[in-house]
This record gives C-alpha cells, structure tokens and sequence, in this order.
C-alpha cells in the first residue's frame, strides 16, 4: 500500500525518527472529511466510566471498538475485549478488560471512517514485514479504536497514561486531540528503549496528533489539572491502534 498522497512527509518522518507531532491544521488537509465532527465531538460526552481504573481511584470515561483493515477496506468487528499483555500495561496487563461499545452513528461516521483511511493508508506504507517486504497490500491489521475522556479535579489530577511511560504492545499508534476543557499539562513525552527522551509536545487544540512507531518508542503523557478548581475539567482523545492481525485458521 503506497502512502496516502498528502503524507510523503509525515511518512518519511515517522520512518526517520519513529514519531511525530502533527498540528490540528496541517491534520486537517490530511483527512479526508470531517462532515460529522460536531456529533463526533459530541460524542464524548456519552462515554461510560472506565470501572476497571475506578477501582484504582482514578477517573476515566472510554468507549472501545475493533476493526479489522485489510485490501478490501474496513470493516467493524464483533464487539470483544480490549487486552494488554503485563508487560506493556503492568497496572492492568494479563486481563480482558471490556469497555461500553463506540456508537453505531460514530463507528460508521465520516470522522471516524476518514481517520481510519488516513491510518491505513500511512500506517501501511511503513509497516514492519516479516518477509522483508515493506509494502504488503495484502497486509491485514488488527485496529482499535479507543475514546478517552480524563477527568481532573482539585484534589486528584487526571491521569491520561496512569501506567506511566510504556509501549501499547502494537505496531503504530495514533493519538488525536479532540477538546481540552479547563486543563494544565497533559504533555506527551517521547522516549528511547533506553528511556532516553526523545521529544515532547502538547496536544492543545482539535486534530493536534501524535503518530508513534510502537516496535521504536515509548510515550507517556503527564497528569493535567483544573485551570480553575470551581469548574468541570477534562481532555478528551481519540486513541487508534494498528497492530498486524493474526492469520485466520486454516
């Protein structure tokens, strides 16, 4: 699959450095069609709360969606479970955790499909071949959708990373901004296998995007809090991740 024909940059980018930093303005040349971007943005505030990080103490809201993308497009697939392995999520790795489905009008919105395109147009121009071959149009990925909502307050900062920084256990990662409310911080770090820092950057606007090569880096981003302690404060990102599908039995 050749790379979408507006991301020869970003592409080349990603496959220099293993991360990027994409502006809300220059993303949205790059999307195809944001029709639906108000109900889409909306739509955050219908996310059911994450009870597996509540019974930590900490208060997130998601929704979770899974796709498989391949030659013929795609598709939505059966909702299931959303899984770490420990040693990419050490707080909540080696358990099915299942989340309140993305809904129907989103999953099939012009938002979402446009992002998932643009995702399966660049992130199949770099994919990591076994064979060799970079540039596999018969590759077939695994893709989750995520929509995170960070809560903070006076007396508990939110925590859009509580596992710290890590790898998500996939091939590419995309992280877009989709509104700040009231919130300081929330900076998202980029770090070398070594923990070297790499980089950093903070999403603060709509469409502002972070793109990650998982197999190269690790990222991480750090707590927010209220701008003003009397009024209601959370960051709201859509997470996509692209990881190889397994090959079907038989």
């Amino acid at each position: 699959m050749s790379p979408h024909p507006t991301t020869p940059a970003l592409h080349d980018r990603l496959q220099r450095e293993g991360f990027a930093f994409v502006t809300g303005d220059v993303m949205r040349g790059l999307l195809p069609s944001l029709d639906d971007w108000a109900a889409f943005a909306d739509s955050w505030n219908d996310l059911g709360p994450d009870l597996y990080l509540a019974a930590r103490g900490r208060q997130r809201r998601r929704r979770h969606a899974t796709f498989v993308a391949d030659g013929r497009g795609i598709r939505r697939q059966p909702h299931q479970p959303h899984y770490q392995r420990l040693e990419y999520n050490p707080l909540q790795g080696d358990i099915e955790r299942w989340f309140e489905p993305v809904l129907p009008a989103i999953a099939d919105g012009a938002s979402l499909r446009g992002i998932l395109g643009f995702c399966h147009a660049l992130f199949g121009s770099l994919s990591h071949s076994p064979s060799g071959d970079d540039r596999e149009p018969s590759r077939a990925w695994h893709v989750e959708v995520h929509q995170f909502r960070i809560e903070a307050r006076a007396d508990h900062a939110g925590e859009p990373t509580p596992e710290g920084v890590h790898r998500d256990g996939v091939d590419y990662v995309l992280v877009l901004m989709i509104d700040r409310e009231n919130i300081e911080s929330g900076t998202t770090t980029i770090h070398a296998p070594d923990h070297r820092a790499l980089g950093s950057f903070t999403l603060a606007t709509p469409l502002d995007a972070a793109l990650v090569d998982d197999h190269r880096v690790f990222h991480g981003v750090t707590a927010v809090t209220p701008k003003d302690a009397s009024r209601p404060s959370h960051r709201d990102v859509l997470v996509v991740t692209f990881r190889t599908a397994e090959p079907s039995p038989g």
